[in-house]
C-alpha cells in the first residue's frame, strides 16, 4: 500500500471533530437525550473524542459504548447469522434516546446498515444519527451521514486510512 497524499493532519481532525461536535448539540437542542456508540473498532475513538468535546462544552458526560456490528454483517453466512443473533450488551438503554452512530469513514454504506439493524435490537430509540470523520462516496444503499468532518471523493482502489491513537491523529489516502 503506496502513500498517495495526507488528506488530514491532527489538527484538521480535530478541527473536524469540534465542528461536528457543535453540530450535534445544536441539532439536537441540547445532549439530555443524547448517547453515543462507536462501531468497532475505527469508530470507538471517533465516538470517545466527540463525548469529551460534548463534556468540555455543555458540562454534560454523555452516556458512550462499543458497538459490535460482527453479527449484523451482510457478507456472514445466513446460518452464522442465525446461530449468532446474540446482543452484546452496551450498558444502558437505547429506547427513546437520540443515538448518535459514530464511525471513522461512511464507503458503501453496510457498515452502517449493519450498526443500525443492531441498534434497533436493542431497543427502540426515538432517532438514529450517523457522524463520520470521512464520506468517501461509492454508496450501495441509501444512507446518509448527518455530520461529516470531511467529503472526499475517491476511487474504488483508494483506501483511506484513519489513524487516531493517542500519540497520532491523521486520514491518509492510500493506493
Amino acid at each position: 500500500m503506496q502513500i498517495k497524499t495526507v488528506l488530514m493532519d491532527a489538527l484538521a481532525v480535530d478541527r473536524a471533530l469540534k465542528r461536528i461536535s457543535h453540530e450535534i448539540i445544536e441539532n439536537n437542542k441540547g445532549v439530555n437525550n443524547i448517547v453515543m456508540l462507536g462501531i468497532a473498532k475505527g469508530g470507538v475513538p471517533i465516538c470517545d473524542i466527540l463525548a469529551k468535546n460534548i463534556f468540555d462544552i455543555e458540562k454534560i458526560e454523555i452516556s458512550t459504548a462499543k458497538l459490535d456490528i460482527t453479527n449484523f454483517r451482510d457478507d456472514k453466512t445466513k446460518d452464522n447469522i442465525k446461530e449468532n443473533l446474540a446482543v452484546e450488551d452496551i450498558g444502558f438503554s437505547l429506547v427513546g434516546k437520540d443515538v448518535i452512530l459514530c464511525d471513522d469513514v461512511l464507503y458503501t454504506g453496510r457498515t452502517v446498515r449493519a450498526g443500525i439493524e443492531a441498534i434497533i435490537k436493542h431497543g427502540r430509540p426515538k432517532s438514529i444519527q450517523l457522524a463520520v470523520l470521512i464520506d468517501r462516496g461509492h454508496r450501495e444503499l441509501p444512507i446518509r451521514a448527518d455530520y461529516v468532518g470531511k467529503n472526499v471523493p475517491t476511487s474504488r482502489d483508494e483506501i483511506i486510512k484513519v489513524e487516531i491513537d493517542n500519540n497520532t491523529k491523521s486520514v491518509i489516502l492510500c493506493q
